[in-house]
């Protein structure tokens, strides 16, 4: 699977991947990765079926979300980086640590959701929506729920969900639909940083709270006044927290 990337920062630095949210792309990381690339070599990447990476038919697993990771840290030569993950990319990046702990240094994930099986027949509707009327359909909803009625400028954020493949978007909202992450929390070994948000209504706090305590020696950072796509809204909350977790 070829998954699109952008890089920056030196060559010889740390290496720190960055995995987005459902229906974005690498572009929703621009708040943080001049800042990152100062200490670290960046690697924000493109989830299967979103921006310029392959989109192949649907349904896909988390497995394969997973998975496309370590085959793009095998083709780009890393053995080992350190993870940033928000919403989808924080369901990768829990797979990641609990599959392949030897891979990676750090993990911070922001509003992850760990048993978003919970609500399947949600994502199995969701898909079939897009499938049927495109991105378009979930857009302004979408939209709704990453940010707060005042946030000034989200042009940015609803043209790449437009821009997502519908194909991609629906087969990964397939993929959430059948993850549950919550059996091995217990054996993940890396350092966890996790962010939730006070009025995230994607993926709400409660149900992110609780895996601070799941998972051993987990540090828990709750945001006010903030709502789901805390990495676009707030990077001068974010990055700073980012920074002193992944150094």
């Amino acid at each position: 699977m070829r998954l699109n990337y952008a890089e920056t920062g030196p060559d010889d630095a740390p290496v720190v991947l960055l995995g987005s949210s459902l229906g974005t792309t690498h572009a929703m990381w621009a708040p943080q990765v001049s800042v990152l690339a100062e200490r670290f070599r960046v690697i924000a990447f493109d989830h299967r079926g979103h921006g310029e990476s392959e989109a192949p038919p649907g349904p896909y697993t988390i497995d394969d979300l997973g998975g496309d990771v370590l085959e793009l840290l095998d083709t780009l030569g890393v053995d080992q980086a350190s993870y940033v993950g928000i919403s989808l990319g924080g369901a990768v990046g829990l797979w990641l640590a609990q599959n392949a702990p030897d891979r990676f240094h750090r993990f911070a994930l922001l509003c992850p959701p760990s048993n978003p099986s919970d609500d399947a027949q949600m994502w199995t509707d969701r898909a079939a929506t897009v499938r049927a009327e495109g991105t378009q359909a979930i857009t302004d909803a979408t939209l709704e729920r990453w940010f707060l009625p005042d946030f000034p400028d989200v042009d940015p954020l609803r043209q790449q969900l437009l821009n997502t493949p519908d194909e991609g978007y629906a087969a990964c909202c397939e993929a959430l639909g059948t993850t549950d992450l919550r059996d091995k929390l217990g054996d993940i070994t890396a350092p966890v940083l996790l962010i939730t948000t006070e009025q995230d209504t994607s993926i709400p706090p409660e149900t992110v709270i609780p895996l601070a305590s799941a998972i051993p020696g987990a540090h828990l950072e709750i945001i006010e006044n903030a709502a789901h796509l805390v990495t676009y809204s707030h990077p001068e909350v974010i990055n700073p927290l980012l920074l002193a977790h992944l150094s």
